[in-house]
């Protein structure tokens, strides 16, 4: 009878073990990815992921600091950093979109349908209201890197025109069109953004505006906490056909929003 209620006892306790915690980008939660794909893989695996969406940076610096077991960002620099620092195990590509530019549909800087370093350079120029995240993002990292690439010093440049928010992706769009502003945007948080307003694309295409993601188990050997085979079930699956087959068919209104692309197919 002991040995019963003991057992009986311990049976939710590992089955709530079966969990991971997944450091990840603001957009793969705000663009409803995960609503979309985790019940798919608890439904196969059983094993529930929790998530941590903070802009890229944040989301390295979880998982530096052994709070997280898998990291699933969108900025192959800060990737590669991390896992020459030894706190990811290997980095694998899983899916890509684009950023895009938008602004007010009267387009005050007169920047619609240019390519984005004549673009920014133009919103500069002009001191249009423009909207950074300022928060060590993937995005707020692929602008910074485009305001270099457009000749712009941005830290010498930046005035009362150009608002850093230190916050997400829908914060920004949102201060955006209050500010009748411009602000790089991820796609996918794009397309499934709904207080549109003004707003709208008004550079695409660019490609300089590629955004690629992709995924790391934190490294088990300077964390014994993280859960590695169930961390590295879930990377499995994502970069598998089955778990690539369920990227691509995410959409909204018909639109799809990442496109898979992971090296290893069925693996």
């Amino acid at each position: 009878m002991l040995f019963l209620s003991a057992a009986t006892s311990c049976a939710p306790a590992i089955a709530q073990d079966r969990s991971i915690v997944v450091a990840s980008t603001t957009s793969t939660e705000d663009s409803g990815l995960f609503g979309y794909l985790l019940p798919i893989f608890k439904a196969k695996t059983n094993i529930e992921v929790k998530v941590i969406a903070q802009g890229t940076g944040q989301a390295l610096d979880t998982a530096r600091r052994g709070d997280a077991d898998v990291v699933f960002v969108h900025a192959k620099p800060q990737e590669e950093k991390f896992l020459a620092e030894g706190f990811g195990v290997k980095r694998y590509d899983v899916m890509y979109n684009d950023f895009v530019l938008i602004g007010p549909k009267s387009d005050p800087a007169g920047v619609k349908g240019r390519d984005i370093d004549t673009a920014l350079k133009a919103i500069q120029a002009k001191a249009a209201p423009f909207v950074s995240r300022g928060d060590r993002s993937g995005t707020h990292s692929a602008e910074l890197a485009l305001w270099k690439q457009a000749g712009v010093d941005i830290a010498a440049a930046k005035g009362p025109w150009y608002r850093e928010i230190g916050q997400g992706m829908g914060a920004a769009l949102n201060t955006a069109g209050a500010m009748n502003a411009y602000v790089l945007s991820d796609r996918g948080t794009w397309i499934s953004f709904k207080n549109r307003g003004d707003l709208e694309i008004v550079v695409e295409g660019d490609k300089r505006l590629f955004n690629q993601y992709g995924v790391m188990l934190v490294n088990p050997e300077k964390y014994p906490s993280v859960k590695k085979e169930l961390g590295q079930a879930f990377v499995d699956w994502l970069i598998s056909a089955e778990g690539q087959a369920a990227i691509a068919g995410y959409r909204i209104d018909g639109q799809q929003l990442f496109f898979p692309d992971a090296e290893k197919k069925g693996s």
